[in-house]
């Protein structure tokens, strides 16, 4: 039975794939003297958030993952990140690999949303192995990779910022409902807006006014001429009497 052992060298952010992807270096290690022909690897990433710490700013990131940070001790568990394959070539002994990773910058995955909130630091990976190897000097045998070879690897935040920062440079992404596209779409068409980033800011804007608008009536219902105590301070300095 051939022993083997994997471990992660480094990772870095692939400049040249279509979508955000990064590449994990994987080291390979067999019983030595051990003909490989391949191995078909399945690799399994989570995100072990317990194993660092997190400043004011990041804790209320990570609040509507995790909950208040008083709970944490019983809501700080792993994140599943990703799943993928890779068919190692072979080898004797030992070789290195890259294993490539496609990545999601939507919010609405866990995983996003813990990255989005970090400012810095490392990321705490649980690497987990699986797979079929085929080996033998002659002919092959057919062996399984056993389910507890694993690997630790802490992840600089800055890799993944560099890896976001190349497809989406300065930019968020939202993932919407057809229906709620549809209605933007048709409020961008009427108010002639040239683009999406318009179409929110008018938004928010309108929400703005309407707000602005509440708490003026809430001001003028609270201070009616002749409802205010002799003790209380007027709201405003030119205020003429009724």
């Amino acid at each position: 039975m051939t022993e083997f052992s994997f471990s992660c060298v480094s990772v870095r952010a692939d400049r040249y794939a279509a979508g955000p992807t990064l590449v994990f270096r994987l080291r390979v290690t067999a019983t030595p003297g051990t003909r490989v022909h391949a191995i078909a690897l399945r690799c399994q990433f989570r995100i072990e958030p317990g194993r660092r710490g997190y400043s004011a700013e990041e804790a209320e990131g990570l609040s509507d993952l995790f909950g208040a940070r008083s709970r944490w001790g019983s809501t700080l568990l792993p994140v599943q990140f990703a799943q993928v394959s890779l068919v190692v070539p072979g080898f004797t002994g030992e070789t290195e690999v890259d294993l490539p990773v496609p990545c999601s910058y939507d919010l609405d995955v866990a995983a996003g949303r813990y990255f989005h909130a970090l400012e810095d630091g490392e990321v705490p990976l649980l690497m987990l192995f699986s797979g079929t190897a085929f080996t033998g000097a002659r002919g092959f045998h057919v062996e399984m990779v056993p389910w507890d070879r694993e690997a630790s690897f802490r992840m600089p935040v800055a890799v993944w910022r560099e890896m976001v920062d190349q497809h989406f440079p300065g930019c968020g992404w939202l993932r919407l409902p057809a229906d709620t596209m549809d209605a933007l779409l048709a409020f961008r068409s009427r108010r002639a807006l040239p683009s999406w980033e318009a179409t929110v800011e008018a938004l928010l804007a309108a929400d703005a006014l309407s707000a602005d608008g509440e708490r003026a009536g809430t001001r003028t219902a609270a201070v009616r001429p002749g409802a205010v105590p002799a003790a209380a301070t007027p709201l405003t300095s030119d205020r003429t009497a009724p």
